[in-house]
């Protein structure tokens, strides 16, 4: 069953191109945005107070959180980016399943009407078994990083 989550957690990954490194870099985009807006109303308050003095310590904070928000927005794009590239290579690498083409599914479908749905459930259980004990013997000889 890990394989068919593997592709359903691809497919979110090419159809979204949320990953944990999105997920971060979006949060220090969020932090750096409330800092600039923080310290670009402290920048504010200080220039209405005191004229000058604080004023640009305040604005050099704030261009400086502004730059941050900006690295972090285009570090969380080409994250994203990336992500997608990489989940619509590895859907590609395994889309050879037929059983997923359309034409099959039909076919099955009419074998289904044909044999009756009350034989073909235990043929097919006895089938799926068969496949996941083939699948699990002949990968015994595969290396532990290899994958099939």
């Amino acid at each position: 069953m890990s394989g068919w989550l593997r592709h359903l957690a691809l497919t979110v990954r090419s159809k979204t191109g949320l990953s944990s490194g999105v997920l971060i870099w979006a949060l220090v985009a969020i932090v750096g945005g409330a800092a600039t807006l923080g310290f670009l109303i402290l920048g504010a308050f200080i220039a209405l107070a005191q004229r000058y003095g604080f004023l640009v310590a305040a604005l050099v904070l704030a261009g400086l959180f502004l730059l941050i928000t900006v690295v972090a927005v285009i570090c969380s794009l080409s994250t994203q980016r990336r992500t997608i590239a990489n989940a619509r290579l590895a859907l590609a690498a395994r889309s050879h399943a037929p059983w997923l083409d359309p034409k099959f599914v039909r076919v099955g479908v009419q074998i289904g009407q044909a044999i009756g749905w009350r034989r073909l459930v235990p043929l097919a259980a006895v089938g799926v078994l068969a496949a996941g004990l083939a699948k699990e013997w002949l990968g015994r000889d595969r290396p532990a990083g290899e994958t099939g």
